[in-house]
């Protein structure tokens, strides 16, 4: 098959949860022998990059704003897309299928599929006109395509209660066999394995890492605290965040990493935080369980859903519950072990791509 692939930021993955899905998603369909368009951001990925792994990259110019970076790329993929010779055309994410109208009207021939990766108008950095436009979104996202494949069990339930629309539910994924990544590479923020605690994020508020350094602040400990994401447009909250942790020279901003180097982060911390107010389903914390490591989450259902059984959970907000439980984790170190001893057979059996790829090839063969 032939497939177009629209509303991410770009590939190779740098950050973002589905930018990492697409990438994998990209990168499995190519192994099985189908040929996928990836559109590509100017100002995430090299505009000299036309191709990456037998995957064909398009590049488009965009607006970079808060508000208009995703709205003008995507609105200008959809019509450059109309002039593709191909056979399913997949959107990501409920903003950029404002636009999937156009490709299903006007390219009737081609398979139109979309995947709602979470209710982003929950998201505090959006005003109230964005959500509306998110929300309208959302919609066509249920009603337009073919068929609407959903990451989360909670978001299957949700869809199909709001819309009546059969979606498929399909997770994100992680991939199961891992080299390890060699150690020395911590050395770039002096840090030495299983001695820090990790978060990766976006650093936008409702991903509450102002949460985990307030927590982490009320603690005695000689394992650091290593934040691994930058600013998305929303260069105020990094500021308050840099603020809470002046005078703490154990926490530590990596910005946004990737390749060797968030995976050495990953795969060396003593335990994984996730602190987020709400999610779609954690490609993070996927990334930290696929390499064994503990996971502390907030008790939102979609964290829920992945570390139910294999893992910590805290009240969702709670500085002073998240303190606590860091504090005992600490102090607990075999407690850990115990907990991980259960991860790997729980996302081999749920969440490994090589499964997950063979349902999204079904849904595009439908």
């Amino acid at each position: 098959m032939r497939i177009a692939i629209i509303g991410q930021k770009g590939i190779p993955v740098k950050y973002g949860g589905v930018e990492y899905h697409v990438f994998q998603l990209a990168l499995k369909l190519v192994e099985k022998g189908h040929n996928v368009i990836v559109y590509t951001r100017n100002n995430y990925t090299d505009k000299n990059l036309k191709e990456y792994k037998g995957i064909k990259l398009i590049h488009l110019p965009t607006i970079p704003t808060k508000h208009l970076d995703a709205t003008f790329s995507t609105f200008l993929a959809s019509i450059d897309v109309l002039r593709r010779n191909v056979d399913v055309i997949h959107y990501h994410s409920i903003g950029p299928c404002l636009f999937i109208w156009i490709p299903k009207l006007f390219k009737r021939k081609a398979k139109v599929i979309a995947t709602v990766h979470c209710k982003d108008y929950e998201h505090k950095k959006w005003g109230f006109l964005a959500r509306c436009f998110l929300k309208i979104g959302e919609y066509l996202a249920c009603k337009i395509p073919h068929k609407t494949i959903v990451v989360s069990k909670l978001l299957n339930s949700y869809i199909r209660k709001r819309y009546g629309v059969s979606s498929r539910y399909i997770p994100n994924g992680v991939c199961i066999e891992k080299n390890m990544p060699d150690v020395s590479l911590l050395k770039k923020w002096n840090l030495k394995p299983y001695n820090y605690i990790l978060t990766v994020n976006r650093l936008v508020p409702h991903k509450g890492i102002h949460y985990l350094i307030k927590a982490y602040n009320k603690i005695s400990t000689d394992k650091k605290l290593v934040i691994a994401g930058g600013s998305c447009y929303t260069d105020d909250y990094f500021n308050y965040l840099k603020k809470l942790a002046k005078g703490n020279k154990n926490i530590i901003f990596t910005g946004f990493q990737y390749g060797d180097f968030i995976n050495a982060l990953y795969c060396y911390c003593y335990l994984f935080v996730q602190p987020s107010e709400s999610e779609g389903l954690s490609t993070a914390i996927l990334n930290a369980l696929s390499y064994n490591r503990p996971v502390l989450a907030s008790n939102i259902p979609e964290n829920l859903e992945l570390i139910k059984g294999i893992g910590f959970e805290f009240e969702n907000k709670n500085i002073n519950d998240l303190y606590s439980k860091l504090e005992f984790l600490i102090k607990n170190p075999e407690l850990l072990k115990q907990k991980t001893k259960k991860q790997k057979e729980k996302i081999t059996q749920f969440y490994d791509w090589n499964r997950i790829i063979d349902d999204i090839i079904r849904v595009y063969s439908l």
